[in-house]
Parts: C-alpha cells; sequence; structure tokens
C-alpha cells in the first residue's frame, strides 16, 4: 500500500468570482486511486463564504481526479461542494449545468503576471514601450527572465496530469500570457480548466509571483485586457450544420445576449469596448476571422459548408467555464435541428 497525498479542490462561495481553495488529506491505496475510491470530506464553510459559523459544515464530492506531478504520490481531486443533506450547495454551479458528451469546448485562457502590484516586466512608474513587440515575443526586453520558466513548467504540471493543454504564448500586454485548453463534454473541459488554473496559482506561489485573472487590470489604457476565448461545437455542428442553421444559431446567440454577458464574467464593460481586438458590449455580431466580433467564424466553418466550431470572444479571464459552458449550450439547445447527426459522432 501505497500513501497518496491527495489535494481536495473546491471553489469557494465568493462572488462576483469564486476562489479556488484546497487541502490535503493522506489516504492509502495499493494503485492510483480512481475516482470511484475517493472519500468525500468535510471543510468549514464559514471561512469560505459558504456557511454561517454556527452550522458551518460543508461536503467535498470528489469529481475528477489527476496526478500531481508536483507532489510524490501527488493526487488532485477536483471536488464540488455539497449541503450536509446531499444536495448541491447554492455555490455548487457545476451540479446544474447542462452536459452534452458530444459537445467540445476549448478555451483559451489569457492572466497577466503580477509582481509588486504591477504587471512582471513594467518599471516601477510608468509604463514599458507600448504593445506591439510583446504577443509571441522572444528576448529578455519582450519575456523578462522567469516568465517562461513558470508557464514551460505550468505546460509540464498539466500534461503530466492528464490535462488536455494545447498550448502557450505570451500575449499583447508586456506580462501577459496564455494557455489552451480543449475538453469533450461541458464538465469534462472545465473541470480541466478550473484545474489548470489551480495549478497555475500554485507554481507561481515559490517564484513570489501572482496570476491576476481580472479581464481589465490595467484600467482605461492603451493596453489589451484578458479574455477567456471560447471555442465550441457540438455533433451536430461538426457533422450536419448548414447556413441555414448557423444563421438561426446566431440569431439565438444575438437572443440571448444579456444572458451570455451575465455569466461571462465580471467587469467586462471595461473590457468589451469595441477597442483592442473587442465587440461592445451592448450589441451582438459575428463575421469570419474577425476578432472584432461577438463570435469570429473560422474560414474553414464556411469553408466546409457551414460545420465546424465556432469562437465566442465575449467571455473574459474571470469567467467560470462551468457556467459559461451551460450558457453555450442552453441557446444551442434552443436551435431546432434536423437530428441528422452520425454514428461516428
Amino acid at each position: 500500500m501505497t500513501k497518496y497525498k491527495l489535494e481536495y479542490i473546491w471553489l469557494d462561495g465568493y462572488t462576483p468570482t469564486p476562489n479556488l481553495r484546497g487541502k490535503t488529506q493522506i489516504k492509502e491505496f495499493a494503485t492510483f486511486p480512481t475516482l470511484e475510491q475517493l472519500p468525500l470530506w468535510g471543510f468549514d464553510g464559514s471561512s469560505t463564504m459558504q456557511a454561517e459559523g454556527h452550522n458551518s459544515d460543508c461536503i467535498l464530492k470528489p469529481v475528477a481526479v489527476y496526478p500531481d506531478a508536483a507532489r510524490t504520490n501527488g493526487a488532485l481531486v477536483m471536488c464540488e461542494v455539497m449541503l450536509p443533506s446531499g444536495a448541491p450547495h447554492p455555490s455548487n454551479k457545476r451540479a446544474t449545468i447542462l452536459d452534452d458528451p458530444g459537445a467540445w469546448f476549448g478555451f483559451e485562457q489569457e492572466y497577466f503576471f503580477y509582481k509588486d502590484g504591477r504587471p512582471l516586466g513594467f518599471p516601477s512608474s510608468g509604463y514599458p514601450a507600448p504593445q506591439g513587440p510583446y504577443y509571441t515575443g522572444v528576448g529578455y526586453k519582450n519575456v523578462g527572465d522567469i516568465a517562461r520558466k513558470m508557464v514551460d513548467e505550468h505546460l509540464d504540471l498539466c500534461l503530466a496530469a492528464g490535462i488536455n493543454h494545447e498550448g502557450i504564448n505570451a500575449e499583447v500586454a508586456k506580462g501577459q500570457w496564455e494557455f489552451q485548453v480543449f475538453g469533450k463534454g461541458s464538465k469534462t473541459a472545465a473541470d480541466q480548466m478550473w484545474t489548470a488554473r489551480y495549478l497555475l496559482l500554485r507554481l507561481t506561489e515559490k517564484y513570489g509571483v501572482d496570476i491576476e485573472f481580472h479581464c481589465k487590470p490595467l484600467g482605461d489604457t492603451d493596453w489589451n485586457g484578458s479574455g477567456m476565448h471560447t471555442n465550441f461545437s457540438t455533433a451536430y455542428m461538426r457533422d450536419v450544420g448548414g447556413k441555414e442553421y448557423f444563421e438561426a444559431l446566431m440569431k439565438a446567440f444575438d437572443t440571448a445576449r444579456d444572458e451570455h454577458i451575465a455569466v461571462y464574467g465580471p467587469d467586462n464593460h471595461m473590457r468589451l469596448t469595441g477597442k483592442h481586438e473587442t465587440a461592445a458590449i451592448t450589441e451582438f455580431t459575428y463575421g469570419i476571422a474577425n476578432r472584432g466580433a461577438s463570435i469570429r467564424v473560422p474560414h474553414s466553418f464556411v469553408n466546409n459548408g457551414y460545420k465546424g466550431y465556432l469562437e465566442d470572444r465575449r467571455p473574459n479571464s474571470q469567467g467560470d467555464p462551468y457556467a459559461i459552458t451551460s450558457q453555450i449550450l442552453k441557446t444551442i439547445a434552443s436551435v431546432p435541428t434536423s437530428g441528422k447527426v452520425s454514428a461516428a459522432a
């Protein structure tokens, strides 16, 4: 038998954006534990905005488990928060989201490295040279001396965990980076994104660097904000699609604009201004290869008979993947289909 270090991870009850929390327990297993082998666990919800002090017990229910390469015999255990009755806690968005195993989601998570209250690489006062050379930049003057070390280490931790991490790049502003995660099924994709965020936050502790997920940390300046562009498709979109269905889908997204904005991350009015490769928050637009639209339509989608994936560019870097994927699937479900999906989907 081996003693495993199980890091139970959950989302707290803070609003408008939950924080990641984690604590460790030690359990013996003959081999790396399966999800079914992992026990429920409790925590003090009065310290996480999830309970009152006089009745503070909350329950952690494991929903996904990944190897933790940063620890010998370590495991990362993503959890839902439950009430002692067994019902989902009101803060538990995962338990109530729509899920479709045939729906595929790709998240493009942008963020800033922060140190001493400003983006990594910014001077102690004022600003560095204007943005331009930093996007996919190379060299000390563009990316500094530790940023690439951190993103590469984060990449390795995600891959070792089995998270479907698909790539990294330096972003438009200095100190800003992006990583991408792809998953099949809204719950699976969102679980992996939250776990990847956890790994990034924990990793940078040892470097004395914070992660700033706010969508516009530099305020009303000529510096890009941070998004979490969400690429999505269903089996029907990939296998059947068609221009008529696409146009009906875009009409549904237009009609549901307010519902999408409500779950696409706080303070999005600061980011969705119509500048810096964004659409205005007050309107819904779509366009082929248009990064200034609400939804970017890839050339491949049109060239393939309006089949494939679409990119919603409105979700921001603080958005909750559970809520985002659920709202996208809700809107898609409102559009009638012919029901012709291949068995291979």
